[in-house]
C-alpha cells in the first residue's frame, strides 16, 4: 500500500528506493503476522501484531486494498540493506501511520498518510525497516522516536 509504480521506476533510476509494485491485484492479501515489540524510552513494552513483508511482491502491495485495521495492527516492511524508503498511499482505502525504522530497530521517525494520497512519504536517512499501523496509532501508545522495536530474530527480506 506504498511504494508504487512511480517509486519502482524511480528506484530503477537511482538504486536507492525501495520495492517495486507488483502483483496489485486489486485483492487484499494478509500474510503471516507475529507479535512484535515496541520498548518505550521509559522501558515499558507495547504490542503490535504485524504482518510481515518480505518479498518484492509483499513490500509492492503492502497494506493497498484493505478497508479495515484494528489498532495495534500493522504491516512491518523488512529490507535487505538500510536504504532510503518512500511510500505513498495510492490504492490503499485506510488512513495509516508509518514508522522508519534503522536496522537495530530504533524509531527514527513517525508520519501519518492519508488514504489514496499519491504524495511520497521520504525517510530521511537510511532505514531498514517500516512498520504501518492505523493512523494515531503511534500517538495512543506512547510509541516516540527513539523507541525500539524489538527485531530477534527477524529474517531480511527475501529470506
Amino acid at each position: 500500500m506504498i511504494f508504487r509504480a512511480s517509486v519502482f521506476l524511480l528506484i530503477l533510476a537511482s538504486v536507492t528506493g525501495t520495492a517495486g509494485c507488483a502483483g496489485n491485484s486489486g485483492r487484499p492479501q494478509k500474510l503471516a503476522a507475529r507479535e512484535l515489540f515496541i520498548e518505550r524510552s521509559n522501558g515499558e513494552r507495547i504490542a503490535v501484531r504485524a504482518e510481515i513483508a518480505r518479498t518484492e511482491e509483499e513490500l509492492g502491495r503492502g497494506l493497498m486494498f484493505r478497508t479495515a485495521l484494528a489498532d495495534g495492527e500493522g504491516m512491518l516492511f523488512v529490507f535487505r540493506q538500510d536504504q532510503i524508503l518512500s511510500f505513498w498511499m495510492e490504492n490503499t482505502l485506510i488512513p495509516l501511520s508509518i514508522a522508519y525504522i534503522a536496522w537495530n530497530g530504533k524509531i527514527l521517525e513517525m508520519h501519518d498518510m492519508r488514504p489514496r494520497d499519491r504524495t511520497a512519504i521520504r525517510s530521511s536517512r537510511s532505514v531498514r525497516y517500516a512498520l504501518e499501523v492505523p493512523r494515531g496509532w503511534f500517538d495512543r501508545a506512547g510509541i516516540m522516536p527513539g523507541d525500539v522495536l524489538l527485531l530477534d530474530p527477524l529474517p531480511a527480506s527475501g529470506e
